[in-house]
């Protein structure tokens, strides 16, 4: 008997949309598609779009909210059950860059696209992108307080540095649309970082 699927909190043109929104950055950037264009490939009006969404880069946010909201979800469920402040920053380290390496067109959209725009920055997108900054932040502060990490280093600068890390690693991938070997980069970014911080004997 095969399991019932979960309705979509979205409507079908909605959905029909996005997909089709998708599917066209496989192939180009976000300012090369027209409105005109989404809709031909979704197979609904142009007017459709502009019912559920402001404009194309509200429909762009809208997109990026739902993958980061999905990200999220998942990382704190890997989460679960995993001690020490060091051990869960190299599970997030590996499934960030799992994230980047199956979803290119995301990856070149995070990484290249969105950052020019300021209204980026105010989207309930970029709040998600907030929330997992506080997360990290979160945790390396566990790990000071357990004395894992190192309290001389302020740990803002290690969020930044693992960000840093992750998404040079990834630049040349999503840039030339590359395959990303994702064990060996997070092995590689893992150590550089923690022969920095960890206390000795405390790995």
């Amino acid at each position: 008997m095969t399991p019932k699927q979960e309705p979509s909190p979205w409507p079908p043109g909605r959905i029909k949309i996005v997909r089709a929104f998708k599917m066209l950055l496989e192939d180009k950037n976000f300012h090369a598609i027209t409105t005109a264009e989404i809709a031909r490939t979704a197979g609904v009006t142009e007017g459709l779009i502009y019912k559920y969404f402001r404009d194309k880069r509200d429909l762009l946010y809208q997109v990026l909210k739902a993958h980061f909201e999905k990200f999220l979800l998942q990382i704190e469920r890997d989460l679960r059950g995993i001690d020490g402040a060091v051990n869960k920053l190299r599970k997030i380290i590996w499934s960030n860059l799992d994230s980047y390496a199956n979803h290119r067109v995301f990856a070149r959209i995070i990484l290249l696209e969105v950052r020019n725009s300021p209204d980026y920055f105010e989207s309930e997108a970029y709040e998600l992108v907030r929330q997992y900054n506080r997360m990290i932040l979160g945790i390396i502060r566990e790990g000071v307080r357990d004395g894992e990490i190192k309290e001389d280093i302020a740990p803002s600068f290690i969020r930044h540095a693992i960000f840093g890390a992750i998404e040079h690693a990834c630049l040349n991938g999503a840039i030339f649309n590359r395959a990303l070997a994702t064990d060996p980069i997070a092995e590689n970014i893992c150590r550089l970082i923690f022969t920095g911080i960890v206390n000795r004997g405390k790995e």
